[in-house]
């Protein structure tokens, strides 16, 4: 078979269908804001995003997936109009919180999600899609984005297909159906004749931010589901003898930015 004859979308489509890390809705995000924006904004991920963007000729942007605002804010100080899209009416109502507390009042939020007609909102010179792409279709979301864009396209995509670390994966004893790995964006983007640039930055892992062990268990449940007895009776050890005294916390997680000139 040809490398062009591939349907890469259709790839995609079969794997994020079968993967055990299933989307989440829009309560259970609702529900994630609060805890988010206590940790959120001082990751180093956002800087390190940042630092890709060629902001050159530009003054809108158009932040996908913002939720309280980690980039919104940043650029909010650079640019002269931020669109802030997300589809968690708590995420957009503590991002304006946050805005009214640094004085920014070019920040415009849109509660709208990625299968919402999207004809009302406004093009802008950037489109971001920072860790957001969780999206049945693919190549429908890259066309939303890349539509929306006068001058370029940034996104940024879990490396991996996991988002539990194997260690933690190992002491549950628990395999998983990873979801698509980052490849799939670069190869879909190429069936649209779009050449795009990949770089790779990190953020924290997850090691850093347990208050507790509570937190800690919780917070894997968020990603795989229920947990079983035996399952959480291994995390509190795993939790005790190594989350608990750091002996994790160099992990990082490993985000692949994918970018394009429109």
């Amino acid at each position: 078979m040809h490398f062009d004859e591939i349907d890469f979308n259709a790839l995609y489509k079969q794997q994020k269908e079968a993967t055990t890390f299933k989307m989440k809705s829009q309560a259970a995000w609702d529900n994630k804001a609060a805890s988010m924006n206590e940790r959120v904004h001082d990751s180093i991920y956002n800087e390190q995003f940042l630092d890709l963007l060629n902001l050159s000729g530009c003054k809108t942007v158009l932040d996908v997936g913002c939720g309280v605002g980690n980039l919104s804010l940043r650029l909010g100080t650079q640019l002269q109009t931020v669109y802030a899209l997300d589809y968690s009416s708590k995420m957009l109502s503590l991002l304006e919180e946050n805005a009214k507390e640094k004085k920014l009042n070019n920040i415009n939020p849109i509660n709208y999600s990625w299968y919402d007609d999207w004809s009302s909102i406004p093009k802008a010179d950037i489109v971001l899609a920072s860790r957001s792409l969780e999206v049945k279709d693919m190549k429908e979301a890259l066309t939303k984005l890349h539509n929306h864009a006068k001058k370029r396209v940034y996104l940024s995509y879990k490396v991996g297909g996991t988002f539990v670390s194997q260690a933690i994966l190992d002491v549950m004893q628990r395999e998983v159906i990873k979801k698509p790995d980052y490849i799939y964006v670069m190869n879909i983007l190429y069936s649209m004749g779009i050449t795009a640039s990949v770089n790779f930055i990190q953020s924290e892992g997850r090691s850093s931010v347990y208050k507790n062990c509570e937190h800690f268990i919780q917070s894997i449940a968020w990603s795989l589901g229920e947990l079983t007895n035996t399952e959480k009776q291994r995390l509190e050890a795993y939790y005790e003898s190594d989350v608990k005294n750091n002996k994790h916390s160099s992990d990082f997680v490993s985000w692949a930015v994918i970018s394009w000139e429109v």
